[in-house]
């Protein structure tokens, strides 16, 4: 089973805002996913080895999994700026295949960003920790960075 095709399904399936599930954004909510079950759990959702690029934490990985599987839709449209932005959808009724304990931290970050636009989705995503503390142009251990945030409490 592909744990992050997963993921993804539950967030395409669960998020209230449809047309906001952008490829950008569902990476950065993976992610989140991600960094939350690091800190709670110490360990990730998925397998991803996360990437500080010019965009916060980003990496290829999960459009990959949607692009060429007949459970996905892409679509191309623009998003607010006139850029094109890669729309997911899931094509059919998939009932995703995931633990009671990952469907409860993709719920929390789904309930804790939801109501975000775009711009406080990002100071969001800027505002966590492995961000604050990592270079860009570098990979991102979340497990370390978790470890790293506890013992500064």
């Amino acid at each position: 089973m592909n744990q992050l095709k997963e993921i993804i399904a539950f967030i395409v399936k669960n998020y209230p805002h449809k047309h906001e599930l952008s490829n950008a954004r569902l990476t950065k909510l993976v992610y989140l996913s991600d960094w939350y079950h690091a800190i709670h759990h110490k360990q990730q959702i998925s397998e991803i080895d996360w990437y500080f690029d010019n965009y916060g934490p980003f990496v290829w990985d999960v459009y990959k999994t949607v692009e060429n599987d007949s459970d996905f839709n892409v679509k191309l449209t623009l998003n607010i700026f006139g850029n094109e932005k890669k729309l997911i959808s899931l094509n059919k009724e998939y009932e995703p295949k995931i633990s009671n304990e990952v469907k409860e931290t993709i719920e929390t970050i789904i309930e804790k960003t939801k109501s975000l636009n775009w711009n406080d989705f990002i100071s969001l995503i800027y505002s966590t920790y492995p961000i604050l503390t990592s270079e860009k142009y570098s990979h991102i251990n979340l497990i370390e960075k978790a470890k790293e945030r506890e013992n500064k409490k």
